[in-house]
């Protein structure tokens, strides 16, 4: 089978977007248009796991803004 560029670009779009394979993909859009009815697959709910970070010793949270003023002055042109 031969694919015309611009399917193959939404083909390889869906997958990337599913996190399927390449023959699942081409299975759903092929069962998609062929039986006229619109398929939804239920993804599963992506959870972030948080963790502490914490800076680390002898790092001044409050020197951050002073550091972003003096650079900002730095890259000002002078007049």
């Amino acid at each position: 089978m031969t694919l015309e560029a611009d399917v193959e670009k939404m083909l390889r779009d869906s997958m990337h977007r599913s996190r399927k394979s390449f023959k699942q993909t081409l299975n759903a859009a092929l069962r998609t248009g062929l039986s006229g009815k619109v398929v939804q697959s239920k993804a599963e709910r992506f959870v972030v796991k948080s963790r502490p970070m914490g800076l680390r010793a002898g790092i001044d949270p409050a020197g951050f803004n002073k550091l972003a003023s003096d650079l900002e002055v730095d890259a000002k042109p002078e007049s």
